[in-house]
């Protein structure tokens, strides 16, 4: 009797070790791929415990978060003929475990060497300005070029991003000289357009100004109270106002009948100047000989009659 309970006692102690020799337990962020005598198993086992047959089954655990691989810097030249490094990053996860664990010896490695051939790759397609401003569309053509091969290995590709591109020293400087010409050349367009627009307005502030001489009267009032305002420079106006005009329309109506006269051609003769003015004239010649008065050549030239300042 007592070596039966003894006997009952060890085998209940055999198969608690077995049982816990099979034993496992698999996290919530693993999942577990099953190798039964070195044949992988369809299935993999899901987070909690699982139980294995010992000496017959061996588990591998493979990870399914979200990995964050960086790409080492790539140095490479673009289509435009500029050497630039790049550097970037892969995000990425595993999507079937059986696969991740028997068709590709380290998945995480793996994927790494397909990021960076498949960036130095876009790096050679791509010229400088995409790669500064066009980042978008070069993500989505890493991620399909990454996520061709690593679909076969049960592993999806999220995003990949360009985090930085270094570019040379000279090229720099260039580039940034290139950013204060255009910006110059824009300040000359605004200024020459902006000078543009208020000749317009001159010009027509102008043109009513020439038709309405009270409006000239009213910004000359209006400039007068502008400098007036200062109250440091004294303003001196020589002239009034009323006589300016009076002496406008004057030229005005001069020029008008000139242009008149001019136009129809009047001619006005020449006059001998009358009264006692001619007379003393006359009388104050001195008397001349016979002789001379005889001879042509003596005679005297008769006073010429001035012209009239109207002809």
């Amino acid at each position: 009797m007592d070596g039966a309970v003894v006997a009952f006692v060890v085998v209940i102690v055999l198969v608690l070790l077995v049982l816990r020799s099979g034993m496992r337990v698999v996290n919530q962020v693993d999942r577990g791929v099953v190798f039964r005598l070195g044949k992988a198993l369809p299935g993999y086992r899901k987070p909690g415990i699982t139980f294995l047959i010992p000496f017959v089954d061996r588990m591998r655990k493979v990870n399914v978060q979200v990995v964050v691989l960086p790409v080492p810097t790539q140095e490479g030249i673009t289509r435009d003929n500029v050497s630039v490094k790049v550097d970037a990053v892969v995000y990425f996860k595993v999507t079937d475990p059986v696969r991740a664990a028997i068709e590709v010896q380290d998945y995480v490695f793996a994927v790494g060497q397909v990021a960076q051939s498949s960036l130095r790759s876009v790096i050679g397609k791509s010229e400088l300005d995409a790669l500064l401003s066009d980042r978008e569309r070069l993500h989505e053509g890493l991620a399909l070029m990454i996520d061709s091969p690593a679909a076969g290995w049960g592993v999806n590709i999220d995003r990949v991003e360009i985090k930085d591109v270094q570019l040379p020293e000279s090229l720099k400087r260039s580039m940034s000289r290139q950013a204060e010409a255009e910006r110059e050349r824009r300040a000359r367009v605004i200024t020459a357009d902006g000078e543009f627009q208020a000749a317009q307005q001159l010009a027509n502030a102008s043109r009513i100004m020439s038709d309405t001489p009270e409006a000239m009267q009213l910004r000359l009032l209006q400039t007068v109270v502008e400098v007036a305002a200062e109250k440091n420079s004294t303003l001196v106006m020589p002239f009034p106002v009323e006589l300016l005009r009076y002496f406008d329309r004057a030229a005005h109506r001069l020029g008008q009948e000139a242009t008149a006269r001019t136009g129809a051609g009047d001619t006005i003769p020449a006059q001998a100047p009358d009264g006692p003015a001619a007379n003393d004239t006359i009388a104050q010649a001195p008397e001349r000989p016979a002789a001379d008065a005889a001879s042509p050549a003596a005679v005297p030239d008769a006073p010429k009659a001035p012209q009239d300042p109207r002809a």
